[in-house]
């Protein structure tokens, strides 16, 4: 099948074809390390670790980079608040990065290199810029001239003449346009520097990314990507400075993940309204995070509320639960009025979920799927005396897809549920609930059902949730 991706850059969906055959090179812009990463984040790196993925998966030998911004005016902030020097924030947050993106399960990109470590690439490009005449430098700084660069707006589909309407130039700014935007930054007294032919100082953001993509992957890459907040300025910028520079297209296609809102506003650390990766991972299985973020599609808007991530958890749960039952069922000559049908779409499910991923990377049609087989597994279960050996081979085939694309669905049930136990019990009072429980069935065993009831919806308020079972037995769980 043919793989297709929408393109930012031309503003429909192309037929991938890389430069070099069974060979892709992939730039996605990483975080700024000031501070901890949030779901923001993880909604990025998460997208992309499955786009790489999928890649393999497909047979592409990938080579994926992405960066870390390591000297910034919000690192040099942080170090001064805290009395410390920029290098040590820096490295706190990477190693906190690390850790984070290792919690989620998302595999490491072939580069993660530091704009600290490729100064002298930047110097370089800068050079080529301005001896090409597209930049210029003023006392110490260097900018690049945006009008010297015809196609500048190609990817946010921007004016020039729009840009000027906002645009204002500030008392002590060298700049000669207000369009213009700056390459290298002359030093300050405290800030970290490096010695240039213009004089001391430190690079500004987008040519970071430009220098480091041109390093590892060439002039000319496939595919460059990041979060759609940043397409403009900064994709914008790094194109005309890259293709500035070389005079060859930069990246062939661009591709960027929607953005993660929180109870519908934006999220964001000014607002106070975050939720960081190491706070959710506490809370919730990393599957349940995966699972929330590829239940839509990369290019959407996703709005993360307690309902929406309980509704992911839930999802989840019921998919191991459905395992499990197939796993401990005995095999036997099993029939059912769906057996054809779950057989069929049991052996369709590769060609499925191919065509669902070359449309895109459409991982929400992906878990529909998942959950429609879910739904026809439990019917089958539910009217056979047991499973047939094609049923648990379908379903291995599934999870084995799944788990090595999207990282979800690959767990064993037995130990996702003593894991998912183990979070329930760290996360309420057990003691408690437990206690709630057996004066519930004494009262129902005195026939007291408004008592019952009422010690049901206090459990419900609790984010508990209770199922009878025959016996007498009651099972719990948090919602």
């Amino acid at each position: 099948m043919t793989l297709k991706l929408y393109n930012t850059l031309t503003r429909k969906k192309e037929v991938f074809t890389p430069l070099a055959a069974n060979k892709v090179g992939m730039y996605v812009c990483g975080v700024t390390v000031y501070d901890s990463c949030h779901l923001g984040h993880a909604r990025a790196a998460l997208t992309f670790d499955m786009i790489s993925r999928y890649l393999r998966f497909t047979g592409f030998d990938v080579k994926y980079v992405t960066n870390f911004t390591d000297v910034d005016d919000k690192i040099i902030k942080r170090a001064n608040s805290e009395h410390v020097s920029s290098e040590e924030i820096s490295e706190r947050y990477i190693a906190e990065y690390k850790k984070d993106m290792a919690s989620l399960g998302i595999e490491a990109p072939t580069e993660l290199p530091k704009a600290t470590e490729h100064i002298a690439e930047m110097i370089a490009m800068i050079q080529k810029l301005i001896s090409r005449n597209v930049a210029y430098a003023v006392d110490g700084s260097v900018f690049f001239s945006v009008r010297a660069f015809p196609e500048y707006g190609k990817l946010s589909g921007k004016k020039i003449e729009d840009l000027e309407v906002g645009a204002r130039i500030e008392v002590d700014e060298a700049k000669k346009d207000p369009l213009d935007f700056v390459l290298w930054k002359p030093a300050k007294p405290g800030e970290p520097s490096w010695a240039s032919p213009w004089g001391d100082g430190r690079p500004g953001w987008h040519i970071e990314c430009s220098a480091m993509s041109c390093k590892y992957l060439g002039e000319t890459f496939d595919i460059h990507g990041g979060g759609r907040d940043i397409s403009f300025p900064h994709h914008e910028n790094e194109i005309a400075q890259s293709e500035g520079a070389s005079g060859k297209p930069f990246a062939n296609y661009w591709l960027h993940n929607g953005m993660i809102t929180m109870n519908g506003e934006k999220m964001s650390k000014s607002l106070g309204n975050v939720e960081n990766i190491s706070q959710l991972v506490e809370k919730y299985d990393p599957e349940v995070i995966r699972l929330f973020v590829f239940s839509n599609h990369y290019r959407s808007p996703l709005d993360y509320t307690a309902q929406n991530i309980g509704d992911s958890k839930a999802a989840l749960d019921r998919y191991y639960e459905t395992l499990a039952r197939v796993y401990l069922a005995p095999e036997a000559s099993a029939s059912s009025s769906v057996e054809a049908e779950l057989q069929s779409k049991l052996t369709d499910f590769r060609k499925d979920f191919a065509e669902a991923m070359n449309d895109d990377f459409n991982t929400a049609i992906v878990i529909g799927k998942v959950f429609e087989l879910v739904r026809m597994i439990n019917r089958f279960l539910d009217e056979a005396q047991g499973v047939n050996a094609w049923l648990k081979t379908g379903v291995d085939e599934m999870q084995n897809i799944l788990s090595k694309v999207l990282g979800v669905f690959g767990s064993n049930p037995k130990q996702y549920f003593e894991e998912a136990s183990r979070r329930v019990h760290e996360s309420v009072d057990v003691k408690k609930i437990e206690e709630l429980i057996s004066h519930r069935q004494q009262a129902r065993n005195n026939k007291d059902f408004a008592a019952s009831d009422k010690i049901r919806d206090e459990l419900l308020s609790l984010g508990v949730e209770l199922k009878d079972l025959p016996g007498g037995k009651v099972e719990w769980k948090v919602k």
